[in-house]
């Protein structure tokens, strides 16, 4: 396989990896977006999806792992983080799309793209197709599914329960800005289009599995197509290491 460095801003970590398969699937080829996580800050970055982004441009994907400036960085922060993802998404129409060859360009499932986010990664990806989803700017692509892997979904209770990486996103006391905290958290958006597959690790002590079947229970409620997978056995890490239960959790979500 082949792996491409684009840049979709000018900052330095608005750009991510793009893996090219050397043997695409037949027909459609999927094309997945990676999120990674890491608390949203610079201690981690897109390496840390580089052996599944691998993984799936081996069955076949195109891959679009992506990076985005973290608090700790000059531009990080909330909303901007959030924004670098919904900006790496729409480089999918200039130049993920451009630095393609014609012929795979032809044939990748532009009506069906999968947004993969791991933790805090799985709050970007979110949030960002809502707000993709909300711009007047039409895109050529269309998100079909998210998922969400042990996934940070509501901001405004890790907020109350005082976890400092929230707080040091969203620059603000949640008690001194509920609203601000509503706004980033997943379980607040409005109701996509897209399907939503959310998995967790019953065994995740860095994030629960009941934040994530209570998301389940309340955007289902409101008319989300949404589904509930939970992995025995495994913890929150899982989800980035290619030979355990999550990630064939998440290849049988992306149908490959």
């Amino acid at each position: 396989m082949r792996r491409l460095t684009i840049r979709y801003g000018d900052a330095p970590s608005q750009y991510g990896h793009l893996y090219l398969p050397d043997h695409p699937s037949t027909g459609s080829v999927p094309l997945v977006v990676l999120v990674h996580g890491g608390y949203w800050t610079t201690e981690f970055g897109l390496i840390i999806e580089t052996a599944i982004a691998r993984d799936l441009a081996g069955r076949g994907a195109v891959v679009w792992n992506v990076e985005y400036r973290r608090v700790g960085e000059p531009g990080g922060g909330w909303p901007r983080t959030g924004l670098d993802v919904v900006a790496a998404l729409r480089a999918l129409d200039g130049p993920v799309r451009a630095a393609l060859s014609a012929e795979l360009a032809g044939v990748i499932a532009w009506d069906r793209i999968d947004v993969v986010g791991h933790s805090a990664g799985g709050q970007l990806a979110l949030w960002a197709v809502s707000r993709l989803a909300a711009d007047d700017a039409r895109s050529q692509f269309t998100v079909a599914t998210v998922v969400a892997q042990s996934a940070a979904l509501d901001l405004e209770a890790a907020g109350v329960a005082g976890r400092p990486s929230v707080r040091a996103l969203l620059g603000v006391n949640v008690h001194t800005a509920p609203q601000r905290y509503r706004d980033a958290s997943p379980v607040c958006l409005p109701v996509l289009a897209a399907h939503v597959v959310v998995l967790h690790g019953a065994l995740d002590t860095s994030i629960p599995p009941s934040v994530s079947r209570d998301y389940v229970d309340r955007v289902g409620a409101r008319g989300q197509s949404v589904e509930y997978v939970e992995v025995p056995g495994e913890g929150h890490d899982a989800f980035v290491t290619p030979d355990s239960l999550a990630h064939r959790a998440t290849v049988r979500a992306l149908g490959l």
